[in-house]
């Protein structure tokens, strides 16, 4: 079976690592073309600071990087509590042993997507500012995108909102003109990634394993399990993990097929997600997925990791 090409546009952020993580532990499947980063759970350079702290880390510094935007396109950042001051609290980091490419974001996803024989597959884990100045200035690309899988929005709740999530109520705007590009979009919404969970046992077991992907999960997810400890909770949802579950295991997933309405403002409505079922819409809805597969396919990835398969 041939790869599928991919890239990974992201604010890392403890999610996002764990996302990034299963991909490495595919080759076989994904084919990485790079990652780009963007202004959402702390500042552009922040974020890219943890993307190559966590590269050099891994053993990774073969994967370009690539620095995006700082800011939304209309709004100003808002850097998120819930993963500490650096965006990435919990694990003691090497110094990056690798700098990020000259190519900006939007121009490094053009090149790479024109580039490719094969069609490209984006997966936004972050606001999509990137994204969405993609399409927008580069329309040539969007016959060569196979599907942009985001994590983002919700049908009938909110984090940061009422009814809003927050990749989306970062940059509302951008949301909004990648729903309007035409391309495929696959929505990851908060309903989903209820169903994409780690556990208090899997932290102990990453503790006691003393392997360096096991021992980056134990320290990362110690630190965002800190919210949900405080509540009682003994399972902690990993948003952003739910995009590359879904790429390898589709099967695994139920949703609908939607229309999608972004609120770009309003006090109680900004980043509001509208999505309404549609046969004939190009968006795509994730709403159930197996949550007891999709938890034994992490701890899977993690010790292939471990085990030199690619770290």
């Amino acid at each position: 079976m041939a790869k599928r090409k991919i890239i990974i546009d992201c604010d890392p952020g403890h999610d996002d690592i764990m996302a990034i993580l299963m991909a490495l532990a595919h080759p076989e499947e994904l084919e990485l073309l790079g990652l780009t980063t963007v202004a959402g759970n702390n500042h552009m350079r922040q974020v890219t600071e943890n993307l190559l702290r966590t590269l050099t880390y891994l053993g990774r510094t073969d994967i370009p990087v690539s620095m995006g935007s700082d800011t939304a396109l209309v709004l100003d950042p808002e850097p998120q509590d819930a993963h500490g001051i650096t965006g990435l609290d919990g694990f003691d980091f090497p110094e990056p042993a690798f700098t990020p490419v000259k190519e900006r974001a939007v121009e490094f996803m053009k090149n790479c997507i024109l580039g490719s024989e094969d069609k490209v597959t984006i997966i936004a884990l972050a606001p999509l500012t990137n994204v969405a100045l993609l399409v927008l200035a580069c329309p040539e690309v969007k016959a060569k995108i196979e599907q942009i899988i985001l994590m983002g929005g919700s049908v009938y709740r909110g984090n940061m909102l009422a009814r809003s999530e927050f990749n989306i109520y970062a940059d509302p705007h951008a949301a909004e003109a990648v729903m309007r590009s035409g391309v495929p979009v696959v929505i990851a919404p908060l309903e989903v990634c209820d169903d994409c969970l780690i556990s208090e046992d899997d932290i102990k077991r990453w503790e006691q394993t003393k392997k360096p992907a096991a021992q980056l999960c134990a320290g990362l997810m110690n630190f965002f399990a800190g919210y949900g400890r405080k509540r009682g909770w003994t399972q902690f949802t990993v948003f952003d993990l739910t995009t590359i579950m879904y790429l390898l295991y589709p099967e695994r997933f139920e949703g609908f097929r939607s229309s999608c309405h972004v609120v770009l403002d309003g006090k109680y409505t900004r980043g509001m997600t509208v999505i309404d079922e549609d046969g004939n819409g190009h968006v795509y809805t994730l709403m159930k997925a197996d949550r007891k597969y999709l938890n034994e396919r992490f701890l899977e990835a993690i010790d292939r990791l471990d085990e030199g398969y690619p770290v």
